[in-house]
């Protein structure tokens, strides 16, 4: 574990400490200045505009003598971040990067869960060639392939159902998902989503599927409602928050055919009604003045009257609170409570649980995928996937569509993503008989040659061409056609539409 210098890092009970809201270009932002209702104080912005802008941010922090910056961080900059946070000693960040491990990858949910024994599905992550492989061809199916590495699913559209060797290979040469990140898929009537503040479950749903289908997210055709959330189910997120040591945060909650619970998802970033975020701020600025803030009071259970109004009115809804009830008694016998989940004040932790020299596993390992043998015929008949049009809200964690494809386990194989991997011998792979040709290199990729690739996209002209490259530079854009598509859709005239034409247009690319 790596300590941090504490110092200053604590707010002074006499007076509120600065704060800075964190934002990043061309990422929704969660938080603004409203939902720190009362707060007497200026509160400064500070944005991250990606590409070598790590020096100039640093800078801004500590010109604004920022003493807590509050905000996510997406997968895309969490490394970044990481090493920000460093040279921030004396800035407190909310959620701590420890808090926001689970955002950058569902591997990390992985070893978040194993770490503190919470239930998860059956896991296998694999980094090497021949064990993937080996895993692939021999285990038992169906299973669910994730794409381990990036932001929300978007609806799902990461996460697939694979019911075949054949078609789990195929699907990785497809979507060319590194590391390979395999679950057992578990029967699910439904899954719950359960989001809390300071341990505090705050707002609880069900997702249920469509008549025989399996997909819960809403976007997918899924229904919700808010009704008799098991206690089960809250007693695993609460576990799950405290373990987080997370000021906020959001489990998804598997509900197996027979009623077994599991953890699909966890984060501090997730899709909330703006009373939601209000009901946050209340409780950071308690949490960071506790001298002048009141403890917020939020009735257990609101969901159950609160999620009967209309969600079109639950989206403009803002700074709802709840009056204490006050019991009398004639025999002086305790009161009835409502704190079976209490608030809880989190509290700082200078030493890194997770540090990234241990942890960053994605830059530790050459990144490989699996390279299609089948003929370019076969690939040509193969529809790229839609990106789903979806609001904010329904930017779920929940599985994605089944995903059909057809290749066998002779006709794929891993291939290095970096020019300077080696080169991989699957010749000796149980069921294969793939020599070293289907290695092959993918060369790196200039600025000149991005844009040129988006020059080639049908409606997209030099000035947008430029835009994008400029404003992400080449590594942003590169994790954006890779990793978090929808980062694309916040440029001027950049619609689903086009992000579909751009994302067939790069998987032709980078298999060329």
């Amino acid at each position: 574990m790596i300590s941090v210098n504490t110092s200053n890092i604590t707010s002074s009970t006499k007076s509120c400490p600065k704060i800075g809201l964190l934002y990043l270009d061309h990422v929704l932002r969660f938080f603004n200045c409203s939902n720190f209702k009362g707060w007497p104080e200026k509160i400064e912005q500070v944005v991250y505009h990606w590409g070598n802008d790590k020096q100039r941010f640093i800078n801004e922090v500590k010109r604004k003598k920022i003493e807590v910056l509050i905000g996510n961080i997406p997968a895309t900059a969490y490394e970044t971040f990481r090493a920000i946070a460093r040279e921030l000693p004396n800035v407190r960040f909310i959620p701590s990067l420890d808090t926001q491990f689970s955002n950058k990858s569902k591997e990390n949910v992985t070893h978040f869960c194993e770490k503190y024994q919470l239930p998860v599905p059956l896991t296998k992550i694999f980094y090497q060639v021949d064990e993937a492989l080996e895993y692939l061809t021999h285990t038992d199916y169906p299973k669910i392939v994730k794409r381990s590495y990036g932001p929300s699913n978007y609806g799902g559209y990461f996460v697939h159902k694979v019911d075949t060797a054949e078609e789990a290979l195929r699907l990785f040469s497809e979507k060319r998902y590194y590391p390979a990140y395999i679950q057992d898929f578990v029967p699910m009537k439904a899954d719950i989503r359960v989001m809390l503040v300071g341990h505090q479950p705050m707002c609880a749903f069900w997702r249920r599927p469509p008549e025989g289908e399996w997909l819960t997210n809403t976007s997918q055709g899924g229904s919700m409602d808010y009704q008799d959330i098991p206690e089960e189910v809250l007693e695993i997120a609460v576990k799950a928050s405290k373990a987080a040591n997370a000021e906020y945060w959001a489990c998804d909650i598997a509900v197996s055919t027979e009623d077994e619970y599991t953890i699909l998802e966890c984060a501090t970033a997730f899709a909330a009604f703006p009373y939601i975020r209000d009901w946050i701020g209340q409780y950071l600025m308690w949490l960071l003045n506790p001298q002048k803030f009141t403890k917020p009071h939020i009735v257990h259970k609101n969901w159950e009257e609160l999620g009967k109004i209309d969600s079109s009115l639950l989206r403009t809804m803002r700074h709802i609170t709840f009056g204490q009830p006050d019991f009398s008694t004639d025999t002086g016998e305790y009161a009835p409570t409502d704190e079976h989940y209490r608030l809880l004040q989190t509290h700082y932790q200078p030493i890194e649980e997770w540090p990234s020299e241990a942890w960053n596993f994605q830059d530790m390992h050459n990144s490989l995928v699996i390279e299609s043998k089948t003929s370019s015929g076969v690939l040509e008949q193969l529809s790229t996937e839609p990106v789903l049009d979806c609001t904010i809200e329904e930017m779920d964690s929940g599985i994605e569509e089944h995903s059909v494809v057809n290749v066998s386990a002779q006709q794929a194989c891993l291939h290095p993503d970096d020019i300077s991997s080696p080169d991989i011998d699957c010749s000796n792979v149980a069921g294969s008989d793939i020599d070293d040709s289907s290695v092959k290199e993918i060369p790196s990729i200039t600025h000149d040659q991005l844009v040129t690739f988006f020059l080639g996209v049908k409606g997209i002209g030099q000035t947008l061409a430029n835009e994008i490259v400029d404003t992400l530079s080449v590594e942003g854009t590169l994790h954006a056609l890779n990793n978090a598509p929808q980062q694309l859709t916040t440029f001027r005239n950049l619609k689903q539409k086009k992000l579909k034409t751009i994302l067939a247009d790069w998987h032709a690319y980078v298999r060329d």
